[in-house]
C-alpha cells in the first residue's frame, strides 16, 4: 500500500508544468477552441500545498466569471489528480483583485455581459462609419427577378426607416445569390442617406475571431464598447456562430443593446433561422423575430439580365445568343455565373477574337469537362459528409430510414450529374443496387427541387462544395 504524502512542495516551474498537463487535458476533454478562447489567457500563480488552495489569474472579470461558471468543476477535478490531493479549493482572480474573486465553494453569479462596460474608465474607442462596406455593390447594380424580388425591396424599405421596419431583416439562401450584395447596398444607401450613421459590416467568421482575440488580450471592454456604438450593424453568414456558446451570449446581448435602442439589424444565412442548428433558443427567436426572406436560384431570364449588366459595366460587347448560352449552360449560382462570363470575356480580348456562341462553347465546354474529370463517387460521399452524419458504409447499407435514405438519393444524384458515370455503375457503388433504384431516386430529388426552393438552395451549396 502507498501512502501519499499529505501535501508536496512544488517549484515554480513544476507549477507551470502542472498547469500546462491540466491545459493538455481540458484540450482533449472539452476541445481546443475552449481552451484557446478562455484558458490560454489565465495562469496559475501560486498552489498553497498547506492550505490547498489553487490561485488563477484571469486577465478580466468576464473571463473569470465564465470560467468560474462553466469550467469550475472540470478544474477541480484534474488539478487534484495533479496535484495528488483528494480536494482543493479554487480562487479565480483578477489583477490586483485576488480577495474578492469568486470560488467554487460558494454560489457563482455571472455578470452580465453589459454590466462590463457600465462605470468603465476606458474610452469608447470611434468605429469607422464605413467599416467593410464595399462601395462597389449597391442597389443599382443588383438584378432584380421573381428569385430575389422580395429581398431585395425589403432591403430598400430598411434604409427608409432604419430600425424600425423589419428589425432584424434576414435573408436567406444559397451561396453566390446576392445576400451579400444586398448587405453591402443597404450600407452604401444608408451612409447616401444619413451621412452620419455609424454602419459596421461583419463576416460572421471575423466576429468570432474577434470576439476570442478581446478575451485573449484583454480588450472585452472595447470589443463591446465597438459594437454597441454601431447604428447599422450588417452581419454576414450569420450561421457560422453555431456551435460557439461563449459567441453567441456576447453576440445575444449585443443584439439585445442594439435591438432596444432601435439600431437597424440585418443578416444573411444559408439557411433559414428555424433550421439553424447550434443555436441557442433564445438567439435562434431573436433572429427570426423580424422579417425573414429568401433568395433562390434565379431564373434563366434574370440570368441573362445579369450576364447583359455585368457586360455593359465592363464596356465590353456581349451578343444575346451568348449571353443566352451562359445562362443555359451554368449552375445557378451567380459567382459561377460571373466567372463564366469573365472566363469568355477574357479569352476573347487576350486572342483577338469576338465573342461568338462557338467561342463560348469553347471555352465552357473545355471548363465543364475539365471539372467533371475532378470529379470521382469518393469525393461526392466525402462532402456530402459534412452536410449529412453518414460515412460510405451507411449509404451502401441497406437502412431504408427516412434521413439516409435521403442522404443516399442525393449522393446518387451528385454523381449522375457531376460524373461520366452510368446509373449502373452507380447503383454497384452504393452498395449493389440497381438502375431502377438510380432512377427512382433521381426523380425523387428532381421533383423535390421543383416544388422547395430552399431544398434547391442546398443543393447548390453542396454542389459548390463539391466542385472546389
Amino acid at each position: 500500500m502507498i501512502i501519499k504524502p499529505l501535501y508536496l512542495v512544488y517549484t515554480m516551474a513544476a507549477i507551470c508544468d502542472i498547469w500546462t498537463s491540466c491545459l493538455h487535458i481540458i484540450k482533449d476533454e472539452v476541445g481546443s477552441r475552449v481552451v484557446e478562447t478562455w484558458f490560454k489567457a489565465v495562469s496559475l500563480v501560486e498552489w498553497d500545498s498547506v492550505g490547498r488552495v489553487v490561485y488563477l489569474c484571469a486577465p478580466n472579470a468576464f473571463v473569470r466569471d465564465w470560467i468560474c461558471n462553466n469550467y469550475m468543476q472540470l478544474l477541480q477535478t484534474h488539478l487534484c489528480r495533479l496535484l495528488h490531493v483528494e480536494q482543493l479549493k479554487i480562487i479565480c482572480s483578477t489583477p490586483d483583485k485576488k480577495s474578492s474573486a469568486p470560488t467554487h465553494d460558494g454560489p457563482i453569479v455571472a455578470v452580465p455581459f453589459e454590466s462590463s462596460v457600465v462605470g468603465s474608465d476606458l474610452p469608447i474607442p470611434p468605429v469607422r462609419s464605413y467599416g467593410h462596406v464595399n462601395k462597389n455593390y449597391s442597389f443599382d447594380t443588383f438584378i432584380v427577378g421573381p428569385s430575389n424580388s422580395l429581398s431585395y425591396a425589403a432591403a430598400q424599405a430598411v434604409t427608409q426607416r432604419p430600425g424600425t421596419l423589419y428589425n432584424p431583416l434576414f435573408i436567406y439562401g444559397g451561396s453566390g445569390l446576392g445576400k451579400t450584395h444586398l448587405l453591402h447596398a443597404i450600407g452604401n444607401e444608408m451612409k447616401k442617406k444619413h451621412a452620419n450613421t455609424v454602419i459596421l459590416y461583419q463576416p460572421a467568421d471575423r466576429f468570432v475571431s474577434e470576439f476570442i482575440h478581446a478575451i485573449r488580450f484583454d480588450k472585452i471592454h472595447k470589443f463591446q464598447a465597438k459594437y454597441q456604438a454601431v447604428d447599422v450593424l450588417l452581419i454576414d453568414d450569420i450561421q457560422f456562430i453555431s456551435n460557439k456558446e461563449q459567441t453567441q451570449e456576447a453576440f445575444f446581448h449585443i443584439f439585445n443593446t442594439l435591438y432596444n435602442a432601435h439600431k437597424q439589424i440585418v443578416f444573411s444565412s444559408d439557411i433559414v433561422p428555424s433550421d439553424m442548428s447550434g443555436i441557442a433558443e433564445r438567439l435562434r427567436s431573436r433572429l427570426a423575430c423580424g422579417l425573414v426572406t429568401d433568395i433562390h436560384a434565379p431564373r434563366l431570364e434574370t440570368k441573362v439580365a445579369i450576364l447583359k449588366k455585368k457586360a455593359d459595366m465592363s464596356n465590353s460587347d456581349l451578343p444575346d445568343e451568348v449571353a443566352h448560352f451562359i445562362a443555359s449552360r451554368v449552375i445557378s449560382n451567380i459567382r459561377e455565373l460571373e466567372g463564366a462570363l469573365i472566363r469568355v470575356l477574357a479569352f476573347g480580348s487576350l486572342t483577338h477574337q469576338a465573342v461568338t456562341l462557338d467561342l463560348a462553347k469553347k471555352i465552357l465546354c473545355y471548363v465543364e469537362s475539365e471539372k467533371r474529370m475532378g470529379v470521382d463517387f469518393d469525393r461526392v460521399v466525402t462532402i456530402l459528409s459534412k452536410y449529412y452524419p453518414y460515412d460510405l458504409g451507411a449509404l451502401r447499407a441497406k437502412n431504408r430510414s427516412k434521413d439516409v435514405a435521403l442522404a443516399r438519393h442525393i449522393a446518387m444524384y451528385f454523381m449522375k450529374k457531376l460524373t461520366d458515370k452510368s446509373l449502373r455503375e452507380i447503383g454497384q457503388f452504393l452498395g449493389g443496387r440497381n438502375h431502377a433504384t438510380v432512377m427512382h431516386a433521381l426523380g425523387k430529388i428532381e421533383e423535390q427541387i421543383k416544388v422547395d426552393s430552399q431544398f434547391q438552395a442546398h443543393l447548390e451549396h453542396i454542389e459548390s462544395s463539391i466542385m472546389l
